[in-house]
Formats: structure tokens, sequence, C-alpha cells
């Protein structure tokens, strides 16, 4: 009886409605594609749950956090029955039976509501919430809730009681901006929800029903409370016996609140740069970019790529990087005690067995989302240039024996005229003392020889941005560019040296959607650049630069070693790109704009970060 005529009452009701709204012509328009624009609302395809997305370090650990609010997706087999049983209970016990919404309920909240100007009780079930919170928003008007009756009914409709259920246990707030019971299982506890146990379940399924009444951090007393109501609910309704309650009422809850994770904000920064470069180019975006025909084409492209950049950091990805925790600890910490006050600069660590990004410094105190000196600086590279734009070339072409002899006096082709640090003219040098030496006149000389074009045809191999056809002179055999290199750009370029090939390197080894299935990764094939033997003549050299070279003071004891150093006309710039055994590590040092540093020349700052990051 008490359905049949909560059923009545809905009925009357709804006819209230639709007469009211045929005299309020607007209304009843919408009404006419009402049925259509439900049926395509109300759809897993078109569900869209903003997630949070995380990046993991090497080991799979979670070092960020990107997105709000704060949810962690579960899937329906993953949840306890005891969490299901417990929330059915509190917020919906008719659920399995009705068909969106509880007549009986409705009923009630109608009768209470009527000494009201305005909603008090909503009778609102687990589906009734569901669409509340996935389509219509908090807004508490007659005409809202009824709009909420159709979506309800719709959501009954397209799916099965288990997939309403995951949906609803997965968006429901819980509190302190943490949305789902597996975000709020990690959040108060820092463990899935499947470790805790049934009290501590209990605790947690206490707080939607008014998040900030029971608030565990602020009302802890209160939403205890409630948890122990919620345990003689299902005392109630048969899931528990009264001395099984009475014993969970009695474990200790002790609360393990999780800050957010967000470390090394100088990687995750790239890393996010670099998941927006990977859908680009995946999904077609930087094609379309290319062949903008306007500016104001392009900007449109642009905003679409920013639109789905933020869609795919919505849905909850999984991204895999290759970040090496300690190495970026090293590496933060070597660049801000070896610079001083003012002083800018960068650092790259490059893997060179797996060719991924384990460490990056964005900048002295780098504050996420600040300019990132790794890979937005662009800077003249000075001499370390040479290997991959003189020496390499000159030794790939003519097999050139690192003990060939080079005049090193001072040269000049037309105006251009070098000079060598200090001043000095060697004389007659070998190829290795030469570019241990960093001399800049046998430089001009072999790029002399190996013809522009050819030099930059090399060059050509590596994923240079800014080099532009007006940088084909020989000022560039010493490092004179129009714009330069980053940081992230040069140390890349050196890992040609471990083995003679070359592929872009890259922080992202994947990313996965929240059920496991890989949606993006890097493509790229390596490249042979260098013979074997230009590789195996060029590690001989560097070797030589860093045992008794321009990069002994980085020098550092490990079965392979090998640097180039390089400083910029008037000392804007230093540089030191260089390998071990292990790994490919680049430092940049220099001002934001650009200013003479000859005062602290003698005091090596890139030497010294060069050599604490690879100690």
């Amino acid at each position: 009886m008490r359905v049949f005529a909560g059923y009545i009452t809905v009925i009357s009701f709804m006819l209230i409605f639709f007469t009211t709204l045929f005299f309020a012509t607007d209304e009843w328009n919408k009404v006419q594609s009402f049925q259509n624009e439900l049926e395509h609302s109300v759809s897993t395809d078109t569900l869209n749950l903003n997630r949070t997305s995380l990046l993991l370090d090497q080991n799979g650990k979670v070092f960020s956090e990107v997105n709000r609010p704060f949810r962690l997706y579960i899937p329906d087999e993953q949840i306890p029955p005891f969490m299901k049983d417990i929330l059915v209970a509190s917020e919906d016990q008719h659920f399995y039976e009705h068909v969106g919404f509880d007549a009986g309920a409705i009923l009630r909240a109608v009768v209470k509501n009527l000494v009201f100007t305005h909603i008090q009780q909503g009778g609102s079930t687990i589906t009734q919430q569901l669409a509340r919170n996935l389509y219509l928003g908090q807004e508490k008007t007659y005409n809202r809730k009824l709009t909420e009756l159709f979506y309800a009914h719709e959501i009954e409709k397209s799916l099965s009681k288990d997939e309403i259920l995951e949906l609803y246990l997965n968006v429901i707030y819980f509190s302190n901006g943490v949305y789902g019971i597996e975000t709020a299982s990690q959040y108060y506890f820092q463990k899935s929800v499947t470790e805790l146990n049934q009290p501590e379940m209990a605790f947690i399924a206490s707080i939607p029903n008014n998040p900030g009444k029971y608030d565990p951090i602020d009302h802890f007393d209160q939403t205890k409370v409630r948890q122990e109501r919620l345990l003689d609910i299902l005392v109630s309704t048969a899931k528990l016996t009264k001395e099984e309650a009475e014993k969970m009422k009695k474990v200790p809850i002790s609360l393990n609140v999780r800050k957010k994770i967000d470390l090394y904000p100088d990687y995750a920064f790239y890393v996010e740069s670099e998941l927006k470069e990977l859908i680009s180019i995946h999904e077609g975006y930087k094609v379309e970019l290319a062949h903008a025909s306007s500016p104001k084409e392009k900007e449109k492209v642009a905003q679409k790529l920013d639109e789905r950049f933020q869609e795919v950091i919505s849905s909850g990805v999984q991204i895999q990087t290759g970040l090496n925790p300690e190495l970026q600890q090293k590496s933060v910490k070597a660049l801000n005690e070896q610079l001083q006050q003012e002083l800018q600069g960068a650092t790259v660590t490059i893997d060179n067995k797996t060719r991924t990004i384990s460490a990056m410094t964005g900048g002295r105190n780098y504050q996420k989302y600040n300019f990132h000196h790794a890979f937005q600086a662009f800077r003249q590279p000075g001499s370390v240039i040479k290997p991959l734009l003189v020496y390499g070339p000159y030794i790939e072409r003519y097999q050139a024996s690192i003990t060939e002899k080079v005049n090193g006096n001072r040269y000049c082709i037309g105006d251009y005229c070098p000079i060598n640090y200090g001043g000095v003219n060697p004389g007659t040098v070998t190829l290795k003392q030469s570019l241990a030496q960093s001399y800049n006149a046998p430089a001009l000389r072999l790029m002399e020889k190996v013809g522009i074009e050819q030099a930059f045809k090399s060059l050509s191999s590596f994923s240079f941005e800014k080099v532009i056809s007006e940088d084909q002179t020989y000022a560039s055999s010493v490092g004179g560019f129009t714009y330069g290199m980053s940081p992230l750009e040069m140390t890349d370029a050196y890992t040609s040296f471990i083995d003679g090939m070359y592929q872009d390197s890259h922080a992202i080894i994947h990313v996965k959607d929240n059920k496991g299935n890989i949606l993006y990764q890097w493509k790229n094939k390596p490249k042979k650049v260098w013979s074997a033997d230009t590789t195996s003549k060029m590690r001989k050299m560097l070797e030589e630069a860093a045992t008794s070279g321009t990069g002994r003071a980085a020098y550092v004891s490990k079965p392979y070693v090998g640097i180039k150093t390089g400083t910029t006309n008037n000392y804007h710039d230093y540089w030191v790109m260089g390998m071990t055994d292990t790994f490919t590590t680049g430092v940049w040092v220099g001002h934001d704009i650009p200013r003479n540093m000859s005062q602290i020349e003698q005091q090596r700052p890139s030497h010294k970060i060069w050599k604490q990051i690879m100690e």
C-alpha cells in the first residue's frame, strides 16, 4: 500500500509539473527533445568522470598527482562487498528493487516539505544521487528534482545495478576535495579500500551523507557516531549480528591523512609538456599545426590540442616515466648548492641504456610551471657543439686518426678570425689535444675541410628545434648560432657518442588509461649517426678532455668518463657535457638576461654541478 500510494503521488506530481511547463513555452520546447537528450547523455560511452592522473617513477611509485578534484577510480570487482552493503543499507535500502526512485521515500519527503518554502528532504535514491553528481549538480528546486527522476530512470534502463553502484561509489564526495571510496581510503588511511578493515570501511562510509558535518579531520567524533549508527543499521538489515557490530565499534580508528603528492616539480612539469607533445603527434595535431594556413587557424588547432590534453589528464591516466628519484634529488641539490645568487642553471641526465630521461632540473630553487631552463631556454652552445658539428663529421668523412696533426694557431676565413682561449697559439697539435684543450682555430680549419653543408647534414640527425639555415656559417664551428640549443637538446645529442646510435630521449615510457590499456608511447627508432670507428675515437677524445683537458675539474672515478666543456662569448654561458658508463649528463649555467660571468670562471660552477651529480 505504501509503494502504491507513493506512485500515485509521484504521478500526480508529474502531472502538475507538466501542466506548469505547458504554460511556460520555453521549458515546454525543451521537454520535446528531453528523451533523446537523456538517451544520449546517459551512456557509459559519453560518461566523463574527472579523475586524477598519476606520474610514476622508474620503480612504479607515484611522485606527482595531476588534476583536481582528487579521484582514483576502482572497478566493481575490486570493491569489497561490505562497503557496498553498508552504503546501500545507509543510503538506499530498496536500491535493488526500485527503478531509479523510491516512491515511498518521495511520498514521505513531499509530505515533510509541504510545511517549508524550499526542499528540506529529497528522498533520493543512490541512482538519483548518481544522476545529480554526473549530470545535474546540487541545486534544490522542484523542477530539478523532477528532472533528476527522469535521469535516474534512464540510468536504470541503461546500466545494471552493479554498474550504477560502481559509478556511485566512485563519484560521491568524501570531504576535503576527495571523491570516490578508493580516493577516500587512500586519503584518510593511506591504503587501498581493499586493505581496510570493516570498521574503517564503515567510518569512511559515514562521510557522504553530510561531508561537512562528517569531515573526519575536523569532526572526527561526529563521524565516529555516524559510523556506529551505520553498524546498527546493518544489524537491523541482518547484514551483521549485534555482537559483530558491538565488536566493530570498539576497534580504534586511526587516521593517516595523506598529503597531495607533488614531488620533483622540475621533472613533473616537463612530463606534462612531453605528454602534450605525445598527444599532438599521435592524434594528428602536430600535422595540423604544421599545415595551418594562418596564425588564426594555428591558434584554433593549438586550442583544440590544449582541450584534448586537459581531457586526457582529467581521465585518470597513469604516466610511466624514467625518473630516477635518487638522481633527481642529487641534481636539484647540486644545482642549488653550487649556484650563487641570481645565477641560473639547468641539468639533464639520460640513462645510457634505455635513453630515458632519468633526472632534470629547471633552475635554481625551481617552482612548478615557472620558466624551465632545461627545455625552454635556448642558449649559444660554445665549444660543446664541436664534437657534433666538427670533430665527429671530420673523423667520419676522412677516417682520421685522433693523433692526426692540425695547426692550432690563429686562422681566418674572410673576416672571421676566432681566437683561442687566452689568445694562445699552440702550434701543431693532434686532434685529441685540440678537442681536449678546446682550441678554436683547429675547429675552424677542420670545418672548412668538411664543408659547412656536410657538417650541418650531420647536425640535422639531432632534434635541434631552433637551428636555422642562417646558422650555416663558419662561426658555428665554435658555437655561434642565431638562437642556440636547450640543455635538453644538447644532452640528448651527446647520447650519440654512447654507441653511435641516436634516438630522441624522453621522460615518458608509456601512458595507460584507468583500465591498464596503453594509450600512448613513443615510437622513435634508433638511427645510426656515427660509425663504430668514429664513435670509438670520439669517446677516446672526450676521455682525454676529462682527464687532462678542460673537463678535468669535473672528473669522476668511473669505468668510463668523457667530457666536453664550453664557454660562450663574453662569458655569457658555461656548459659541461659528458658521460660515464651509465649516464649522460649536461649542465648549463648562466643568467636569464646574459651577462659577463668572467669573475666566477675560476669557481667552475658548471664543473662542480656535473661532478656532484655524477659521483
